[in-house]
């Protein structure tokens, strides 16, 4: 009985100290970004700040779509390719096996710091509107409404991606991932 009662006090502990650590990254990633958009948002032109407003909703995107293939995608189409010592596979294979602390780091962690970015990026862009062209409407509705719509709408269909090409994104991210990994990597085709 008391190994059992070991196994969940560690399984209850590894839950405690996951959800600090996504809860420290958020706040840190949220501080971070947010302090470095509304510094430098205000010193660009309109068009760059909308730009970056779409690059800030593309990267959630994105990362919606890889967390979702991740929790979809099957570790055996990966197994093939770790036998040949394929570059990627393995770390492939371990991002399935993580697939709940993945899919959480890039939907909730990513994609909800992207989603309180593009909000005040929008809010920032609506401010400089009115400004500009003098304009008394409260824009700010309007951006507002834009944002969550191809934010929401882009999440829906890169969704669906995800569902019909889940081993090739999870492949792909594994590739970018190894392109920023420190460890001595062997290329092999």
């Amino acid at each position: 009985m008391k190994l059992k009662e070991t196994r969940e006090d560690k399984e209850k502990d590894s839950s405690k100290k996951w959800v600090m650590t996504v809860s420290i990254l958020s706040f840190s990633l949220s501080i971070i970004f947010s302090f470095l958009t509304t510094s430098t948002l205000n010193y660009l032109p309109i068009p760059i700040a909308i730009l970056i407003l779409f690059l800030v909703i593309a990267v959630g995107i994105i990362f919606d779509m890889v967390g979702m293939a991740v929790t979809i995608a099957e570790e055996k189409n990966f197994h093939a390719k770790a036998s040949k010592k394929i570059t990627g596979a393995k770390t492939s294979i371990k991002l399935i096996r993580n697939a709940p602390k993945v899919s959480s780091v890039c939907n909730d962690v990513v994609g909800d710091v992207c989603g309180i970015l593009s909000g005040g990026i929008g809010a920032i862009i609506a401010m400089k509107i009115t400004q500009h062209y003098n304009i008394d409407f409260d824009f700010q509705v309007i951006i507002s409404a834009i944002v969550a719509a191809l934010t929401i709408g882009g999440k829906a269909k890169f969704k669906l991606v995800a569902q019909e090409h889940s081993a090739q994104i999870v492949d792909t991210f594994t590739k970018v991932i190894n392109v920023f990994s420190f460890k001595k990597k062997r290329y092999t085709k």
